[in-house]
Order: structure tokens, then C-alpha cells, then sequence
């Protein structure tokens, strides 16, 4: 298993935000989460899930601390991956939700 988070990627970003995480035309991506993470290192992945499927991951290769959410101006963790990511085959059935979630990795496939 490979530790790491989910994230949802909005409706609105639409099927090519998401394939443009694993089709080569990005070489990183910035997600972002609340805070400061406490279980969350270098070397772990982000777990994508959009319109309810986890369709691939990214691994982590930076975590940047000191950022603020320019809505509320609380503070944020601006979270780099390397792209292309991993894509899954056939996508794992998973709810999308608001945020960020830890996750194991437990459903991503051994060979994959």
C-alpha cells in the first residue's frame, strides 16, 4: 500500500483538467490542503477522484508550507506533484468529497 490523500477534482476543471495530469502535458501539479498535514511526506501520492471514480495518483515532491487560502486567508499547505501521474485502468468506484482525506492506498491495485 502507498500512503497518501484524496482530492476531488471539480466538476468544473472537466475531463481534460484531469487527463491533463497523466497525459504528459503538465510536468507538475499544485493542490493544496488546510493547515499544516501532520501524517503527509515527500514520496507520498495524491489519489485523484473525479466524478466519483479514483481514476490515478501523482506523487508528492514538495510539500511548501506558509500559504494562505485567499478566500478566508487561513493558512494552507501548497502541495507539488509530479505529472504524469499514474492512471488507473479502470477507474475504482470512490465518493468525492470537499477537502482532503488520508488514505492507504488500499484499493490501488498491486501491479498497477
Amino acid at each position: 500500500m502507498s500512503f497518501g490523500i484524496t482530492k476531488t477534482i471539480p466538476a468544473k476543471q472537466g475531463q481534460a483538467g484531469v487527463d491533463s495530469l497523466y497525459d504528459g502535458s503538465l510536468a507538475e501539479f499544485e493542490f493544496h490542503m488546510a493547515g499544516k498535514p501532520s501524517k503527509l511526506n515527500v514520496g507520498d501520492y495524491v489519489y485523484t477522484i473525479f466524478n466519483d471514480q479514483l481514476v490515478g495518483r501523482c506523487q508528492i515532491k514538495e510539500l511548501i508550507g506558509g500559504a494562505t487560502n485567499p478566500n478566508s486567508g487561513k493558512p494552507r499547505t501548497l502541495i507539488m506533484v509530479a505529472c504524469p501521474g499514474e492512471r488507473l485502468e479502470m477507474p475504482i468506484l470512490r465518493k468525492g468529497h470537499r477537502g482532503t482525506r488520508y488514505y492507504d492506498g488500499a484499493d490501488w491495485p498491486a501491479n498497477e
